[in-house]
């Protein structure tokens, strides 16, 4: 029995790439599969952070994989795979963007933000949390991926690679194709311009900090009268 396909999706990223791109070659579907699966994120991020559209960067991603898939011949192994189908993902968003600038009317408004990505997972965010708590939560959130949409193309992705994804300032550079000293002043730059948006967008909203209201006032207000003696 074949043992790649028998595996738990947990013990896949134990398989060796190299033996997975012989076998994609070969047109081993469930090898395909585990490389697809193990940089979804990481290049969903990268189209997303170039494209800036959910549906869109989804549509950058597949065509980048299909591309990848048929010329999977062409890959050296220079580079991790997953860095080699970044370098085709931002290719081919920047070839989107494009198109789509010399085929947009000029008369045609641009949207202020397309739909927002998840593209920052907050920690500890469980049903535990109070509807007041993940409401001020899903605001920062929005606020902060509006932000990072605002910033200047050459900056957002270096912004995404390093700090979304943690990639390091020499595999960010390879796969945007940069020095990793210009990584370093755009990731400095980047860095300045979302903190100065951030600050122009929650300032209104400092008075709304820490909110106190809802379940959580009721709650108190319950435990307070329970321990007072009634009339």
């Amino acid at each position: 029995m074949d043992t790649l396909s028998t595996m738990d999706t947990r013990e896949r990223p134990l398989v060796d790439e190299k033996d997975l791109i012989s076998r994609g070659r070969q047109g081993d579907h469930e090898a395909i599969r585990v490389l697809i699966q193990r940089g979804n994120r990481k290049l969903y991020r990268l189209a997303r952070s170039v494209i800036r559209d959910d549906a869109e960067a989804e549509d950058v991603l597949q065509e980048a994989y299909v591309r990848a898939f048929t010329n999977l011949g062409g890959f050296r192994g220079e580079a991790s795979f997953t860095t080699w189908v970044g370098r085709i993902v931002i290719n081919e968003a920047l070839g989107r963007l494009r198109r789509q600038r010399k085929s947009r009317p000029l008369d045609e408004p641009m949207s202020d933000f397309p739909a927002l990505a998840n593209v920052i997972p907050f920690p500890n965010a469980g049903p535990q949390l109070d509807p007041e708590a993940i409401m001020a939560r899903n605001q920062v959130h929005t606020l902060l991926e509006r932000a990072i949409d605002e910033l200047p193309d050459g900056f957002r992705t270096v912004l995404v690679a390093r700090l979304v994804e943690g990639l390091s300032t020499e595999e960010t550079g390879e796969l945007v194709g940069i020095p990793p000293e210009t990584v370093k002043t755009r990731l400095h730059r980047a860095r300045r311009l979302l903190r100065q948006t951030m600050e122009k967008h929650v300032g209104p909203m400092i008075g709304d900090a820490f909110p106190f209201a809802g379940r959580r006032c009721e709650r108190l207000t319950d435990a307070v009268l329970a321990r007072l003696p009634e009339n």
